[in-house]
């Protein structure tokens, strides 16, 4: 998109209507973030749209919006997610960021963690090939 207007035109076809949360953002950072909201909410990428979706679910309840999470559930439903799916997001929501708070306040070194992790991944692979 090169201009405004048909910018507009385009998320009005897209969208149906232009919602006002995008009206209100700047001319210029509209015209640059429409195509990446478009393809990345809209369009296919490397990873499917249910998956990016139950992603940006998990993201929205660790910073807490619930802007972001009336959309990221809407439209994960929309791409077929199921309320198993939900049920397990709610989990991994808090998974990491419980294991990240947890190792934070030991102050455990970065260097012996990356260390431990290569281990673990050089076992979980020799493993598998068993």
């Amino acid at each position: 998109m090169e201009n405004y207007e048909d910018t507009l035109k385009d998320i009005e076809k897209s969208l149906g209507f232009v919602p006002g949360f995008m009206k209100a953002l700047p001319q210029y950072v509209l015209i640059h973030d429409w195509p990446l909201f478009k393809k990345y909410t809209l369009g296919e990428s490397k990873i499917p749209a249910k998956y990016r979706e139950l992603m940006g679910l998990s993201v929205a309840a660790n910073i807490k919006c619930p802007y972001c999470q009336l959309f990221h559930k809407s439209a994960a439903q929309l791409y077929g997610a199921t309320p198993e799916e939900f049920a397990e997001i709610a989990f991994l929501a808090s998974h990491t960021s419980r294991w990240s708070a947890m190792i934070h306040a030991q102050h455990y070194s970065y260097e012996t963690f990356a260390k431990e992790t290569q281990q673990i991944g050089e076992y979980l692979s020799k493993s598998a090939k068993k």
